[in-house]
């Protein structure tokens, strides 16, 4: 498969966007500048940047709780991503949701959810709704594996075969739901298995490499497009803790640092560099423009005015 030169490009510019975004999300957080916990995807950034490259612009996602790299990826805007991290009004969700609800239906992003698996059954009547109005579209809802052990990833997922929904279901499975490591919560080794359950395609990818997740999203849009649900298992490492609360305890130092060996941008820029499609200076030149672009996106969010007392019934519907 030959990839066009922008889209490598495209690809590790989000990739690298989403890394400054999350560490300097990070410090504003330990700056007390955050209400409320914070969760971040270093580590995952392969998994949203590259199924997000292998769907269409007309497509809809369904983001995670960790969702920053997902919602980069399928091109929201930054700065207002920035301001509604720190609750301001020109958030796109006017402040109100913070980083847990990130939303921007214009950009193709449903929204994420708090709630375990909360957003599988919503996006599967996304699916249903795009079949009713007969548009050419399919929604892509991503998930934990944690997730993939609710109630709701079952009876979502076989509604979805059943109707022949257009949708794939991309599980990221980052190894632990919180602090339960997914072998102590599953007797299976491949989580794909559970697609045989309900009669779909099951794809499981190395989640830290970009180029290979491209590829499979790729098809299982292709066959969702066409034949409905495909579960994508994303193997991947969360290398922060499950929270900004979460001291880690539960793991090894030395799995950590095994895992940050695998980085999955620096994967991809070994891979550019070894092929000759750029150059360090090149990589080097994204990196600065990913920063300047984050560090405009906090000037504008710490610049944005508080939501005023007066909307705090707007926008609520009961």
């Amino acid at each position: 498969m030959t990839i066009p030169r922008e889209k490598l490009e495209d690809m590790y510019r989000k990739m690298a966007l989403t890394r400054a975004f999350e560490e300097t999300a990070m410090r504003l957080f330990s700056l007390g500048k955050v209400h409320g916990t914070a969760h971040f995807c270093i580590g995952e950034e392969a998994t949203g940047t590259g199924v997000c490259a292998g769907i269409q612009p007309q497509d809809l996602i369904y983001a995670t709780h960790r969702g920053h790299g997902q919602s980069i990826s399928k091109g929201m805007n930054v700065d207002r991503m920035m301001a509604e991290f720190l609750g301001k009004a020109t958030g796109v969700c006017k402040g109100k949701g913070g980083c847990m609800h990130i939303a921007d239906v214009s950009a193709g992003n449903l929204g994420a959810n708090g709630i375990v698996g909360g957003g599988i059954p919503i996006a599967v009547g996304a699916a249903l709704g795009t079949v009713m109005q007969k548009i050419d579209r399919v929604v892509v809802c991503f998930f934990g594996d944690g997730a993939s052990n609710e109630g709701t990833f079952h009876e979502s997922i076989n509604l979805a075969s059943v109707w022949k929904l257009p949708i794939v279901f991309a599980c990221v499975n980052n190894c632990y739901g919180m602090s339960m490591k997914v072998t102590a919560s599953m007797n299976i080794t491949d989580i794909a298995l559970r697609a045989s359950s309900y009669g779909i395609p099951g794809m499981t990818v190395d989640g830290n490499d970009v180029l290979a997740v491209y590829a499979a999203a790729q098809e299982a849009r292709e066959h969702a497009s066409r034949n409905g649900p495909v579960l994508l298992v994303l193997n991947t490492y969360r290398i922060m803790g499950h929270s900004k609360s979460d001291s880690g305890a539960y793991r090894t130092k030395e799995e950590v640092e095994e895992w940050k060996r695998k980085d999955p941008l620096k994967r991809f820029v070994s891979t550019l560099l070894q092929q000759g499609l750029f150059t360090e200076a090149e990589i080097a030149g994204i990196d600065a423009e990913a920063a300047a672009v984050i560090e405009h996106a906090v000037a504008y969010a710490e610049s944005s005015p508080e939501p005023s007392l007066d909307t705090v019934e707007q926008d609520v519907y009961a």
